[in-house]
């Protein structure tokens, strides 16, 4: 699904297409590429944070 910055970054570039603005329509394609590499960034510190949780579950249970 699209975040924000993605949906931004189309009609920044639709409005670029209309209007015959080429700069325009590149900082759309800019701004969807950052939306996207933003939601990676996010995915991968949300698994990595999933497994250091799991890692300290395992030292807690041994501990016991």
């Amino acid at each position: 699904m699209p975040n924000k910055e993605e949906l931004k970054g189309k009609v920044t570039e639709v409005k670029g297409k209309v209007t015959g603005d080429e700069s325009e329509e590149l900082k759309g394609k800019i701004q969807q590429e950052y939306g996207k590499a933003k939601e990676k960034v996010e995915e991968l510190v949300d698994e990595a944070s999933h497994k250091v949780n799991e890692f300290i579950d395992k030292v807690k249970h041994k501990e016991e």
